[in-house]
């Protein structure tokens, strides 16, 4: 076993939730559509994640692992091209490729962050400053696509704040402002670490604040979907956290290795 740091456990153990989610339903829907995989590619799929996932706690299998996660968040992403295709101009047809990039540039981060600790290939080609320069600009994409969603969907938005906040209407604007603010800063490098962390603590809260508490009301709320729906939605949450999380881990272990230099 190795050292892992909690952003990293918190993106492995929720990416292996969602395959072995997959295995109770038959297929990944929401995140994939239920006809795109068989039932028995599904239950492959999700063996090879749930394998790969367990394999990032251990030092010896953290390459394969998190090559083998990339090219399941490459398959993911392959299959979200033709509703893009179909309505280029349509925020929702990006939604999928923004959550399948997202999950390619945090196991991107992860092996960066893996093999800059070692010391073993600070400068490659994969784990150097500008990889992850990439893939925090992917992910800035993937945040403005989130935020811009508030914007364009603000009726579909508003059953989702919870009704014991104040001014709901209004928080789905300025969560969609905080999203947009994020995404500009990880692109631009303006306080790209301040935005990776403000941009996880959002999505924990949002995880912690609405699709937690959905899975103990009674009735479920009609926003919530079914039971499939709700799992899938709360683990994805914490995966697109982890996310951001480790890229602000980035960054600092970035800033350090400056400093020592």
């Amino acid at each position: 076993m190795r050292k892992i740091g909690p952003a990293q456990a918190l993106f492995a153990l929720s990416l292996a939730a969602l395959a072995v989610l997959s295995t109770r339903y038959g297929n990944f829907a929401p995140l994939i559509a239920a006809t795109a995989l068989p039932a028995k590619a599904t239950y492959v799929f999700a063996t090879l994640l749930v394998a790969a996932c367990a394999g990032l706690f251990v030092s010896r299998t953290v390459a394969v692992s998190a090559i083998t996660i990339a090219i399941c968040a490459l398959g993911w992403a392959a299959v979200t091209i033709p509703p893009i295709a179909h309505a280029p101009l349509s925020v929702g047809s990006w939604f999928g490729l923004s959550e399948a990039m997202s999950t390619l540039v945090g196991v991107w981060t992860l092996y960066a962050l893996d093999r800059r600790r070692d010391h073993a290939a600070s400068a490659g080609a994969m784990t150097g400053d500008g990889a992850l320069r990439l893939g925090r600009i992917l992910f800035g994409g993937a945040c403005l696509v989130f935020g811009i969603s508030h914007f364009a969907y603000a009726a579909y938005s508003l059953p989702y704040v919870p009704t014991w906040l104040p001014a709901r209407l209004s928080l789905v604007y300025i969560t969609g402002a905080c999203h947009v603010a994020a995404g500009v800063g990880l692109i631009l490098g303006v306080l790209p670490r301040l935005a990776a962390m403000l941009q996880a603590v959002m999505i924990v809260l949002f995880g912690l604040l609405v699709w937690l508490p959905s899975h103990f009301a009674n009735p479920v709320p009609q926003w919530a979907g079914s039971p499939q729906n709700q799992w899938s939605e709360t683990f994805l949450n914490f995966v697109l956290a982890a996310v951001a999380w480790m890229i602000a881990d980035s960054l600092r272990s970035q800033r350090q290795s400056d400093r020592r230099a």
